[in-house]
């Protein structure tokens, strides 16, 4: 029977809120999020009470596509560079060498114990490689714990930019192992095409979005989300289709982006935080779906020992060799090869040979499932109390308001100033004066109107400003402004 447009609304509406509920219970009980989603998927699903029929991988894999934009785009914006400059080479040796190492481990284990084939056991490896330290951070902060310093930006860095290399690896094999004409050594320059350009791409179209939202003052407020959503969707198709890498562009764009001044740069943060949870929540929903739990249950003897594997073995050791040339201690390293967190990226991963048709697909993604559910409840309930017996636990700062508004003491002034038509200022929005710090425009007053100014705001001839300023900042308001000293303040 077909689904209506209302059935259909009901239904997503209602998994929605669950999820939503199911967030807010997750920061209570220690469990990342992200695993109530796919059990709520799956209750909703075939086998479960909702009974709703779902086994569209081709949906599926679109949806956690897209997602994944939107995901690694946000994950960039909210990265900050001055923290993650600092671990920039071991960051970027864990996401490509790491996650190397650890799908030929795993591969070399998936053909000692499942009989799998030198490119089969590798692909397993590949598909479950990259790391969801999103959940991490989600699980650490709901027990008001941290890690320290040198670690936590690493692990961040290295959350965002392992995807790539994972697909990569996933698509290449995927490749090898249905058409025969395919090589490894076709391969290799193609690993160097798509990351060179999904590296040029996102370096580009990151200043690039800053540019144009900066520069193109639009009318109304509410359609700057629109052009950044569909900068994003651009960043990561034109991309893909010139040979490049999109998933790495789209975190280089927002990770650029992150860091740079533009307008409304508060409420488009917000948004798109807002639609990475979004994307989150309908890509694990929609991998809950699509799973059957009594295709996986058989598998949990094998799935168990894989997993396993993987937790103790692969990923520590690929940790301790990739990190092996770094100021890291053991600790660190250790705490670091823990955190290795897998989460939806490996699922949607497994749907591609799934699409392709490779031999072995269907075990492999039911495998893929039952290793993604035990590292989250074997590592993601134990990260805390890992964190403290490793001695590289950190509390976790309490999050105080911040405000724009600069400190006003008694050497502070608050004058009013007059623009001359001849100011260089007059045409300039506020975030192209780059006021210095301590400085605030409060008020404008145009033609007899009040407004309220943000980053975008243009100003315009005998535009009369409220300034709330430090004595030290005043000057160099009044040079920007092109008026001269004896009109300072005193």
């Amino acid at each position: 029977m077909t689904m209506g447009v209302e059935q259909f609304l009901v239904i997503g509406s209602i998994l929605l809120l669950l999820s939503i509920a199911a967030s807010k219970a997750s920061s209570r009980l220690g469990i990342p999020a992200l695993l109530l989603f796919l059990l709520i998927g799956m209750l909703a699903g075939s086998e479960g009470p909702g009974s709703i029929p779902f086994d569209n991988y081709q949906l599926t894999q679109s949806i956690g596509v897209l997602a994944l934009v939107f995901i690694l785009f946000a994950g960039g914006l909210d990265t900050d560079w001055k923290s993650v400059r600092p671990v920039l080479g071991p960051g970027l040796v864990l996401a490509t060498v790491g996650v190397l190492l650890t799908a030929l481990l795993v591969g070399g284990f998936a053909m000692l114990v499942l009989g799998f084939s030198l490119l089969e056991g590798v692909l397993l490896g590949a598909i479950v490689s990259s790391t969801d330290a999103a959940a991490v951070f989600a699980v650490l902060g709901s027990r008001g714990a941290g890690l320290k310093t040198p670690i936590t930006p690493l692990i961040e860095l290295e959350s965002g930019s392992n995807d790539p290399m994972a697909v990569f690896l996933t698509t290449s094999l995927v490749q090898l192992l249905v058409t025969p004409s395919a090589s490894l050594p076709q391969m290799i320059p193609l690993f160097f095409q798509q990351m060179a350009l999904g590296a040029l791409f996102g370096w580009g179209m990151g200043y690039g979005v800053a540019l144009l939202i900066n520069k193109s003052r639009l009318e109304y407020e509410g359609l700057y989300p629109v052009l950044s959503l569909a900068l994003v969707m651009l960043t990561y198709g034109a991309t893909a289709v010139l040979g490049g890498n999109g998933f790495l562009a789209v975190y280089i764009a927002g990770l650029i982006l992150g860091n740079t001044n533009f307008v409304h740069h508060r409420s488009l943060m917000r948004f798109h935080d807002g639609i990475a949870w979004l994307m989150q929540i309908a890509m694990f929903l929609a991998l809950g779906l699509l799973v059957f739990p009594s295709r996986v249950v058989p598998l949990a003897g094998v799935g168990l020992l894989m997993s396993l594997f993987l937790i103790f073995v692969a990923r520590p050791i690929s940790v301790f060799l990739s990190l092996g040339w770094t100021d890291f201690n053991w600790r660190a390293k250790a705490m670091i090869g823990w955190v290795g967190l897998r989460g939806a990226v490996p699922i949607i991963l497994a749907t591609f040979p799934l699409l392709a048709g490779v031999p072995q697909a269907n075990l492999i993604f039911n495998l893929v499932f039952f290793i993604v559910l035990t590292s989250i409840l074997i590592q993601g309930t134990s990260l805390p109390l890992v964190a403290r017996w490793l001695d590289v636990a950190a509390p976790t700062p309490l999050l105080t308001p911040q405000t724009f508004v600069p400190q006003i003491d008694t050497e502070s002034r608050v004058p009013e100033i007059n623009i001359p038509g001849a100011s260089p200022a007059v045409g300039k929005t506020l975030l192209e004066m780059s006021l210095p710090a301590g400085v605030l425009i409060v008020l404008i007053e145009r033609d007899g109107v009040t407004l309220a100014p943000h980053g975008g705001t243009s100003l315009a001839a005998e535009d009369k400003l409220v300034v709330v300023s430090t004595r030290e900042a005043m000057s160099d308001v009044y040079t920007q402004l092109g008026l001269p000293p004896l009109h300072a303040v005193e």
